[in-house]
């Protein structure tokens, strides 16, 4: 991986892209996609893999920063413990935070379920040459109220509004909003981080036995397990029905974090690389600008060593 490749990163990274992008064009099952994939690929060269790509995209974000026509939004969404904090971090080490923010939405407050279920994430979407990233996102007002009839009362939509269709609906609401922020210049990419039930269990044992992970864990997480079946079926809803040519999902194999991580650091890195990203070409009137600038600083350096030579004649013949 330390030798530069001649071939677009969309052929070289395709086995680790590829089979987990869903674009809405065919059918889709969840249960046909495996969470302990790994193609493999052993962790050693998963590990060279990763490296590659933070520099990769570290370079792809130097560029769409300083090119300023382009923003990416990226969506991170799975279980409790499928990795999607971990994932941030290691993906984005190295990246400038001028460029970057992250964003992880909660409950909603009262102030915003005063507002329509997009308007948080509205106000948080990235500029021009940043990147945004959500750590879950307006999605999760299509999966817990779906599960939780009770907490999509709390939302005060009028009566007649929640109808048998509201989740239809929402599908509709989403992949029109996504459509309008692509045709504006939104890159948007979607990651279902899809982890087994029986390793969600052992992560959840790792946080019990970590004092620095206790913090993470509630006895609600066990509350959800029981609905987990209800949860996937959600799931499968929503990518059946939200995955586009434009903001296609990556249904990504999340029992082995480091292959999570190949994958999604892959898609990102492969897609950035389609958008041609260059620094802005300098024009011939800012060049005559820059010489004259160097010279007026070179000649202001000339200045300050004669200036210290005098002081230091000075000081040499007063002693």
């Amino acid at each position: 991986m330390s030798k530069k490749s001649s071939q677009p990163l969309g052929v070289e990274l395709k086995s680790f892209v590829e089979p987990f992008r869903f674009d809405g064009s065919g059918q889709f099952h969840l249960k046909a996609h495996k969470t302990d994939e790994k193609d493999k690929l052993v962790k050693d060269k998963a590990e060279k893999i990763l490296e590659a790509n933070l520099k990769r995209l570290k370079d792809f974000q130097e560029k769409l920063y300083a090119q300023d026509r382009w923003s990416v939004l990226l969506i991170l969404q799975g279980m409790d413990a499928a990795g999607k904090d971990s994932a941030i971090k290691a993906i984005f080490a190295g990246v400038n935070p001028q460029g970057c923010e992250v964003h992880s939405f909660k409950q909603p407050s009262a102030n915003e379920l005063d507002h329509d279920f997009m308007w948080r994430h509205v106000v948080a979407l990235p500029q021009r040459g940043h990147i945004g990233i959500f750590n879950r996102s307006y999605y999760e007002e299509c999966l817990v109220p779906r599960v939780h009839r009770e907490i999509l009362a709390r939302e005060k939509l009028p009566a007649k509004l929640v109808t048998k269709n509201i989740w239809r609906e929402r599908f509709e609401d989403i992949s029109a909003f996504e459509r309008y922020l692509s045709r504006n210049g939104t890159v948007i990419l979607k990651f279902f981080l899809n982890i087994s039930k029986e390793e969600q269990r052992k992560r959840f044992l790792d946080r019990l036995e970590d004092p620095s992970k206790n913090w993470k864990f509630s006895m609600a997480d066990i509350a959800e397990r029981a609905l987990w079946h209800r949860y996937m079926a959600a799931y499968q809803d929503l990518v059946r029905h939200t995955s586009t040519a434009l903001a296609p999902w990556y249904v990504v194999p999340a029992d082995h974090k480091w292959f999570a991580r190949v994958v999604i650091g892959s898609a990102i890195v492969s897609t950035l690389e389609t958008l041609n990203l260059r620094f802005p070409r300098t024009d011939k009137a800012s060049l005559q600008e820059f010489q004259q600038v160097r010279e007026a600083l070179e000649h202001e350096g000339k200045g300050a060593t004669k200036k210290a030579a005098k002081v230091a004649r000075g000081v040499a013949k007063g002693g």
